[in-house]
């Protein structure tokens, strides 16, 4: 056989499921090349490679191991304190683009990020930009930012300063008093959010891009107010549960029908001006106001406001709530006529699964959609719909483990050869498509566990269908193994560059 199929059967071996232990460490070796280093990034790994690339001598293999988003993050503990900080600020910072949904790193990993004294030995990066990287990687669980304010290590009572308004008055009254100075400094540089004519004397300081966020959060002065009228920057006014009644009225009036749309959102509302929004020209006001009587609070408001507009290819993060609204509320959202409500519902994880039920079977598609999505009792059949109908949802749920791996045969004729390819995989599939004109779709079939021994050896041969069949389960270990004899000879290499 040619060595121009050395790459394909790396790269199939490197997935194959079927791959013991022995056969993947072998797959570390430098002659492995790219292999090597898909192979830690983007599958699930038994105990004992994980073991091997963690004490790797090559920091290509530590820093795609650190990358690894299948495997348990306590498994990787051991790279927040690796000797090259390339390797920590990648634990750190994650993949990029990010999945939707991000696992927490466990807290003892956190703490060893949030505490360094240096950013690893190479010198490459600082430990400030780790905790950069970290801090907008989405692995950071509220839990734990909930947690700092009362943590017996003081510089993480001063992180838990930086969230200042997420902090009880009991917690800001006691890091206010904190024994060591230095939590007393960041407190009492922190308190500012909260006092209205400290806000507006601080704001000229902070520049444009944080001007949005601090009139979106912090306590408003009267001054402060007036301006934003008159320089016309009231939008971030509408959603900060801190402006002024008399501000929240004259909003309710703005020629601009987003600003209304948004007051008319408010929990704080009165009945008055909800009743006036009810006949407003716009239709998104006239929902908004009309949905009102369900955001009783701002935790309800919020879980709305993340649904509302967004669209069935919507592909947002999906993060926590920085506050639940009760399951009684969520439940009442399930039982709502209004589809956005339902929508709503649909987006909380823990929703009873008779609800789950009912809403598999709504006639709102992006109610079904966003169910496929967000909730881990969504039934198969759903997933494989919303896999077939709406591409932009494909990468994510082909990571939730309720995706079906069989009962997709009747896809195989489909146009869409992503779809082709899905179905092409699946293990009762009598005749796998390995003619197929589209090359993910001939992978995914050469890669069907149903083929038998003689096809195989044909398609490893086949510089078409090699990669898939080293990636066949039903591939013999002896046969994987002699593979890798023929290719680890020095003839491949890793690359000189990035991954």
């Amino acid at each position: 056989m040619s060595d121009s199929l050395h790459e394909p059967w790396l790269l199939g071996i490197a997935f194959n499921p079927a791959a013991p232990p022995d056969v993947l460490i072998r797959l570390l070796d430098r002659a492995a090349g790219a292999a090597a280093l898909l192979m830690c990034e983007g599958r699930d790994l038994p105990d004992a490679v994980i073991d091997e690339a963690l004490r790797h001598p090559a920091v290509r293999i530590r820093h795609a191991l650190a990358g690894n988003l299948h495997l348990d993050p306590a498994r990787l503990a051991p790279l927040a304190t690796d000797p090259s900080g390339i390797v920590r600020a990648q634990l750190a910072g994650g993949l990029w683009p990010s999945p939707r949904w991000v696992r927490p790193l466990p807290n003892d990993i956190l703490v060893t990020f949030l505490t360094a004294q240096n950013g690893g030995e190479d010198g490459v990066v600082t430990e400030n930009e780790i905790v950069q990287e970290l801090s907008f990687s989405r692995q950071i669980p509220l839990s734990f930012y909930r947690s700092l304010a009362g943590h017996e290590r003081p510089e993480l009572r001063v992180q838990a300063t930086y969230r200042w308004q997420s902090l009880t008055p009991a917690q800001r009254e006691a890091l206010l008093e904190d024994p060591e100075p230095a939590v007393r400094e960041a407190a009492r540089e922190s308190c500012w959010e909260l006092d209205p004519e400290a806000v507006e004397a601080k704001l000229p300081s902070i520049g444009s891009h944080g001007k949005p966020f601090v009139l979106g959060t912090c306590a408003v002065s009267a001054a402060l107010v007036e301006q934003c009228f008159a320089d016309g920057t009231v939008h971030p006014l509408t959603r900060n549960r801190h402006t002024p009644p008399y501000a929240v009225a004259r909003l309710a009036h703005h020629p601009d029908a987003k600003v209304r749309e948004m007051v008319a959102a408010r929990p704080d509302l009165g009945a008055d001006l909800v009743a006036e929004l009810s006949e407003d020209p716009d239709e998104f006001v006239r929902l908004r106001a009309r949905l009102h009587p369900f955001p009783r609070t701002w935790a309800e408001y919020w879980a709305i406001d993340r649904v509302f507009g967004h669209g069935s290819d919507c592909t947002c993060p999906i993060t926590e709530l920085a506050t639940e609204p009760a399951p009684d509320w969520f439940a009442a959202c399930a039982a709502s006529e209004e589809p956005v409500l339902r929508r709503v519902a649909a987006s909380w994880p823990g929703l009873p699964a008779k609800l789950v039920e009912a809403l598999a079977q709504d006639e709102d598609e992006e109610v079904r959609i966003r169910l496929a999505c967000h909730h881990p009792l969504a039934p198969p059949h759903l997933l494989l719909d919303v896999f077939v109908t709406r591409p932009a949802h494909r990468p994510h749920l082909l990571t939730l483990p309720a995706f079906p791996r069989t009962g997709r045969i009747h896809l195989i004729g489909h146009p869409d050869p992503e779809v082709r390819a899905l179905a092409a995989a699946d293990p009762t599939l009598p005749a796998p498509p390995v003619e197929d004109p589209d090359e993910s779709v001939r992978r995914a079939a050469a890669a069907n566990p149903t083929l038998t021994p003689d096809r195989l050896e044909a398609l490893l041969a086949d510089p078409r269908t090699a990669e898939g069949a080293a990636a066949n389960p039903s591939l013999p270990v002896p046969r994987m193994h002699s593979l890798l004899d023929r290719c680890l000879n020095g003839a491949a290499t890793l690359p000189s560059g990035g991954h």
